[in-house]
């Protein structure tokens, strides 16, 4: 049976290799970058970090195979990052080094980090990201981490709760609707913004 836990920075590794192996719209992207931290950077570590107790971590018998990261606040969770998270990264990978072209467009979010607009953050100033290993896929683990995360976000008033997802990942869009999110925006990338209002 899978068991749910508060990640520890021990863990860290770890999510950056679930990061990393559900990154391509839910494949495994290990491929497509030369530096595997990349994704982990953006996507799942300053979230671990900031708020844990929004957060957690899925074991099953073979290590980590899941997780879920959030934020209640994005604006000051994205503040935070603009503060403490981005500048270090900003100096580890300078825009002008060599590299991939996958890795580049990487490197530059890290240099010029989207901020989520007002229409999103108002109705919906929660946020979260969930990555499955396809071992756990299925079972139940991600609803129960879903619904999970909600009592804790009804918990503290938060009004709503968004996520970003891959216009490609049929799957994952109709599992956040049978949830009860909705399609609130699509981004200029063309990927889709899914919200919940939780008052």
């Amino acid at each position: 049976m899978p068991r749910f836990r508060r990640p520890t920075p021990a863990d860290l590794p770890a999510l950056y290799r679930v990061c990393r192996q559900t990154g391509d719209a839910g494949a495994d992207a290990s491929s497509m970058y030369a530096d595997p931290d990349l994704l982990g950077h953006l996507w799942c570590a300053p979230h671990a970090i900031t708020d844990p107790a929004l957060c957690e971590v899925v074991d099953d018998e073979s290590g980590v195979a899941g997780y879920l990261v959030a934020t209640a606040d994005t604006p000051r969770f994205e503040a935070w990052c603009a503060q403490s998270w981005w500048p270090p990264l900003q100096a580890r990978y300078p825009l002008e080094q060599a590299r991939p072209a996958a890795d580049q467009r990487l490197v530059r979010s890290i240099h010029a980090p989207e901020t989520t607009p007002a229409a999103i953050t108002g109705p919906f100033p929660a946020h979260l990201h969930i990555n499955l290993l396809p071992r756990l896929q299925g079972q139940g683990a991600g609803r129960m981490l879903i619904e999970r995360l909600l009592d804790r976000l009804r918990s503290r008033g938060v009004a709503g709760v968004h996520l970003g997802v891959d216009a490609a990942n049929a799957r994952a869009i109709g599992f956040y609707e049978h949830l009860g999110f909705s399609r609130v925006a699509v981004e200029d990338d063309g990927g889709i913004i899914m919200g919940m209002r939780l008052a």
